[in-house]
């Protein structure tokens, strides 16, 4: 059975068990969440070392890191090497989005390699075994490759089927029209074939694949606007529609279920947005990019789009999909990849503060008490990045004093000037 069928059954599982343990829950609270398709634990039968993790309101809010090679650059060694960065900056999801040769050894050496569920979009290999220099989508392929994936351990798969043939006219009227990869290829198959999506009309199809390894389906927001233009328009919550109707069918084919948002929002419309998903999907765990809330800092999106995926954390999302600072502008190498993890957890744990999640805030009070105490030692392993902190304050360590104690105080305001110190003082902890 999968985890939504065990849990509509009562039954606690290992990886319910885990998932409680982690956040802090009863096993039955989260059996509960997960009956209820209100929270999903992606994990196939056959990935067998990596860690469950729960995606819901209920649980602190997760970060997922994208990687793989693109048709110009990278490999199966390089992508490697990033899964090791991202895992090690706290990345509790990876996605394999490699297109172009050598997909299958790339992704069973991810599976081998990552501890964390992982997730693909299948059209990417399916096209990407097509023929020809400009290949065609084949929608037959297509359900062979969710199948072989499925079998090889893949835990999760973004699958375009909310984009319907009537959605298309409305995405045309956009500045940026498709941006989504997965997207551009469905409506393409779809326009040329004059034909309905595949994955729709074939959705029972899918799912039964899917139950057989329990593969977490995420349904993929192939409208999602490219620019703050395209924000909220007709196409993008057209297919939102459809994708709630798509979370219905789905839990009941027994198989998990998340749905993926907007890229391109304005902050003042991030709420708006995460509460409609809420609405229109039943609550199912709500996996967003972002979202980027301005259009015109290439190199800075990782910043950008941190702003955005605060008030998503905040607001209704359960899973950051990271934005790294070569976002719009090729493929991310490892520092990126690890500046990226970092913005995100930030934005994750700035959510789950602001929402009041129970625990979310002692991290934060230990850093204050360690601040107040000059024990840099414990500040460094509160830090989100404690290498990044360690060599920052050591760099300019009370510059002209290092050997000579000054422990008690920073470069910023030196001995003498050190509110710090002078708070201690009036609070009676110094004598």
């Amino acid at each position: 059975m999968t985890q939504l069928e065990s849990a509509r059954k009562g039954i606690i599982t290992d990886a319910m068990r885990q998932v409680a343990a982690d956040e802090g829950l009863t096993p039955e609270e989260v059996r509960a969440a997960v009956a209820s398709g209100r929270a999903v634990i992606p994990l196939n039968v056959n990935h067998k070392n990596a860690h469950p993790m729960g995606v819901g309101r209920m649980f602190r809010t997760k970060v997922n890191a994208n990687l793989g090679r693109s048709p110009t650059c990278s490999g199966k060694g390089d992508e490697l090497d990033k899964l090791a960065i991202a895992l090690k900056a706290g990345a509790d999801f990876v996605m394999d989005l490699s297109v172009g040769a050598d997909i299958i050894s790339i992704r069973q050496g991810m599976l081998e390699a990552s501890t964390v569920p992982l997730g693909t979009v299948p059209v990417y290999e399916t096209l990407s075994r097509a023929p020809g220099d400009i290949p065609v989508m084949d929608p037959e392929l297509l359900l062979r490759v969710i199948e072989e994936q499925a079998k090889q351990g893949v835990d999760f798969m973004t699958l375009h089927a909310g984009l319907l043939l009537a959605h298309i006219p409305l995405a045309k009227k956009r500045v940026m029209g498709i941006v989504s990869r997965g997207g551009a290829i469905m409506a393409e198959w779809m326009q040329n074939n004059k034909a309905e999506n595949p994955l729709y009309t074939r959705w029972n199809e899918v799912c039964e694949i899917l139950r057989q390894y329990d593969v977490t389906v995420s349904l993929g927001d192939g409208l999602r606007p490219g620019c703050l233009a395209d924000a909220s328009d007709a196409a993008q919550f057209g297919e939102l529609s459809v994708l709630g109707e798509l979370v219905r069918r789905t839990r009941a084919a027994g198989v998990q279920v998340m749905v993926e948002g907007p890229g391109h929002i304005p902050f003042n419309q991030v709420q708006m947005n995460m509460e409609k998903e809420q609405e229109l999907c039943d609550g199912a765990p709500f996996y967003v990019l972002g979202p980027v809330v301005i259009d015109i800092a290439p190199g800075y999106d990782h910043i950008v789009s941190a702003i955005g995926a605060t008030a998503a954390a905040t607001y209704g999302a359960s899973l950051l999909c990271y934005v790294t600072p070569a976002e719009h502008l090729g493929l991310p190498n490892a520092q990126e990849v690890h500046e990226g993890m970092i913005a995100y957890k930030i934005a994750a744990h700035a959510g789950d503060v602001a929402r009041g999640l129970k625990g979310a805030a002692d991290r934060d009070l230990e850093m204050a008490q360690a601040r107040r105490a000059f024990n840099w030692e414990a500040q460094f392993k509160c830090a989100l990045d404690p290498e990044h902190a360690r060599k920052r304050w050591q760099a300019t360590r009370a510059e002209g004093d290092r050997g000579k104690g000054g422990e008690d105080y920073c470069s910023m305001c030196g001995k003498a000037f050190c509110a710090v110190r002078t708070s201690r003082r009036i609070m009676g902890l110094d004598n």
